[in-house]
């Protein structure tokens, strides 16, 4: 994964998420935990506007309700980190596939 398609995906997770930063990331395990501790406050405290930035990026009904449901608790934060981070880097690809 190149630099700029890292810093395109961190671009569309900060307008999604509403995030005000000058940081710049350039590798995807940065972007993860960058967005970690995001995802551990707004489970914990603002668990709607989660949920309906889930619904707006499109991560897919089936897959939050797996994470919320099955996954590990202890694990749960990671899991829909890279289910976020995997579906703007879908969205990316498409819109670069398209704009050629």
């Amino acid at each position: 994964m190149n630099a700029s398609f890292i810093q395109d995906t961190f671009q569309l997770i900060k307008k999604d998420f509403q995030i005000e930063t000058t940081e710049s990331i350039e590798a995807e395990e940065a972007l993860l935990q960058f967005l970690k501790p995001i995802i551990h406050h707004m489970l914990n405290r603002d668990f709607e506007r989660l949920l309906q930035i889930c619904y707006r990026i499109d991560l897919g009904e089936n897959r939050l309700k797996q994470i919320l449901h099955e996954t590990d608790p202890e694990l749960m934060v990671d899991e829909l980190c890279i289910a976020i981070i995997k579906r703007q880097k879908q969205k990316i690809e498409i819109r670069r596939k398209y704009a050629q």
